[in-house]
């Protein structure tokens, strides 16, 4: 896929339909936008037809029009500014939308959009503006036209704009903030094999502490920051670009804000590339999604250690995935008792390792991280899975913590009860240990939110008119993301969308330098509009070497799209 995951200041406990902000993309995290309700009131108003209410549907077309009446030159492209670290060519500028699209005129938030012009390389033909959203939700798409310059984007940065944007809430957009970025646990941090249940009362408490504090810290935009707003202020992103139907590719949760897109504005749709999708049944939205998310760390867990134990002989892990887990087993007792660098305790070394879950290039340094430290050297894991000291980085994480915590809780419902969230992931985490407590407690605050009323999933796939072709792209072991939501997406989305398979891998995030394959169905598919078919499978990319700390120098990276979550 992409460059390995930056080493940002997490949350031990942290899950991942949001990941680590890419390492050039740092944001100061700050107080939200203006307020004009009571925290604690969500929009309340007769339904729109297919989500949201019709006095927010009203708005968002009011504010696309005057969008779109002003032309692709009102957004003023101009220098990015020096806090978004991208190179002279790219182009940065501010796109102004309501907080509250009932209220179109009412207190407005800036968010930060980034562009590079199509080449026209060879002599190609412009095909307009291809929008990026990277996931998360918390991911800035802001880095987005640097990939103009990686291999395999010649020819479609040769006919597309490449825009990327920050979603409200995320870096310099209106940023979104739930607690103060000190205040974040330092390592080491000590997270139980099991959790007891004084440690989930523990857990408990610290939950609802942070949904006090995004309440606190956001005020009345706390239940702004949904998926129906992100969907609106990228049809405004969309109008003013000055493009008639929007030309889009997304990831991870950016198939979701994609999906979604389709089916309120089917017929703005140019084309649309889905890539690491997300079920987008509203029944899973968003608690169920997350228990088959944690039932798919555990299948890729396994396949890591599967990989070092056919590689024991470099590693010397063991020579099957058992013995790799023990050895495992063996370093998290070992800085259980003496953290690793002073730094690394359980809860790091578990978060850094569910980055082998993600993606499989990381593999070799993670297994070689655990070969050196039970050789009695714990400088490559304390390397690799450290907390990043710098504020910046702190911030940046907090931020995107917050945000995705705000959006997932606002979308829907959660339960509200802990016998609940206790007796499904009890059950669970007898058959999925590695990640599954983890990723109940960081969406914990979502039982006891401070909004009243939540929004209610849109049904993907009831548009009112026939989409036209779409591609889906999906990893046939992926963790994130598992494939069963891939085929539902699929199914969603009409006899129109394709889907193209790589077979038997796993990293989140297919599209972008890894499988040449599948980028051949992606780049013919936006440059010409056709589709491979109904389903097709690519075979998997090769799996990584097995490398040492020792010798990781003659292991050479291809340049990979920049991580999506």
């Amino acid at each position: 896929m992409r460059c390995p995951a930056p080493r940002a200041r997490q949350d031990p406990e942290e899950t991942a339909w949001r990941g680590a902000q890419p390492p050039w993309r740092r944001s100061p995290s700050s107080s939200c936008a203006p307020a004009h309700r009571p925290a604690h009131a969500a929009p309340s108003a007769p339904p729109g037809p297919l989500g949201g209410t019709a006095a927010e549907a009203a708005g968002a077309a009011l504010v696309a029009r005057r969008a779109a009446a002003r032309g692709s030159d009102g957004l003023g492209f101009g220098r990015c500014p020096e806090a978004e670290d991208l190179p002279g060519p790219i182009r940065c500028a501010t796109l102004r939308v309501p907080l509250d699209y009932a209220r179109p005129d009412g207190p407005q938030i800036s968010l930060t959009v980034s562009r590079i012009a199509a080449t026209g390389a060879r002599d190609a033909v412009r095909q307009g503006a291809l929008v990026h959203n990277p996931g998360g939700p918390g991911a800035s798409g802001m880095y987005f036209p640097l990939v103009a310059d990686l291999p395999g984007w010649e020819r479609i940065a040769a006919a597309y704009d490449l825009v990327g944007y920050a979603p409200r809430g995320v870096g310099r957009s209106a940023p979104l903030s739930c607690q103060d970025p000190a205040t974040r646990a330092a390592g080491p941090t000590r997270v139980p094999a099991e959790p007891s249940p004084a440690y989930k009362r523990q857990r408990l408490a610290a939950a609802r502490a942070y949904a006090r504090g995004c309440a606190r810290r956001a005020g009345a935009a706390l239940p702004y920051y949904t998926t129906l707003n992100n969907v609106r202020d990228l049809d405004v992103l969309r109008a003013a670009l000055g493009e008639r139907k929007l030309s889009f590719t997304g990831a991870s949760y950016g198939t979701y804000l994609g999906a979604v897109y389709a089916t309120l504005y089917p017929g703005r749709v140019r084309r649309m590339v889905l890539d690491s999708a997300v079920d987008p049944d509203p029944r899973r939205i968003w608690y169920r999604n997350n228990l088959d998310q944690s039932a798919g760390f555990e299948r890729r867990w396994y396949d890591f250690r599967a990989w070092a134990a056919r590689h024991h002989d470099t590693y010397g892990l063991g020579a099957t995935p058992a013995a790799v887990q023990a050895s495992y087993e063996r370093v998290r007792d070992a800085v259980a008792r003496k953290p690793a660098g002073g730094v690394v305790g359980t809860g790091e070394l578990r978060a850094a390792y569910l980055q082998a879950a993600y993606y499989d290039d990381v593999w070799p340094d993670r297994a070689a991280a655990l070969a050196a430290h039970l050789r009695g050297d714990p400088a490559p894991l304390t390397t690799q899975a450290a907390p990043d000291p710098d504020p910046e980085t702190a911030a940046g994480a907090e931020n995107a913590t917050a945000v995705y915590t705000a959006v997932l809780c606002n979308d829907a419902s959660w339960p509200a009860d802990w016998e609940t969230w206790d007796r499904d992931h009890t059950e669970l985490a007898r058959r999925a240990p590695f990640e599954t407590w983890a990723n109940a407690f960081i969406n914990l605050p979502c039982a006891s939110w401070p909004v009243r009323e939540r929004q209610r999933p849109v049904a993907v796939g009831v548009q009112p008119e026939r989409l036209p072709p779409t591609l889906v792209v999906a990893a046939e072991r992926d963790g994130a993301t598992p494939y069963p939501g891939a085929l539902e997406l699929q199914r969603r989305l009409g006899a129109g969308a394709s889907l193209v398979t790589e077979a038997g891998a796993g990293s989140h995030g297919v599209v972008g330098g890894r499988n040449h394959c599948v980028d051949r169905h992606v780049e013919r598919y936006l440059l010409t509009g056709a589709t491979p078919g109904w389903r097709v499978t690519c075979a998997p990319h090769p799996e990584p070497a097995p490398v040492s700390l020792d010798d990781r120098a003659a292991s050479a990276r291809r340049a990979l799209l920049p991580p999506v979550v």
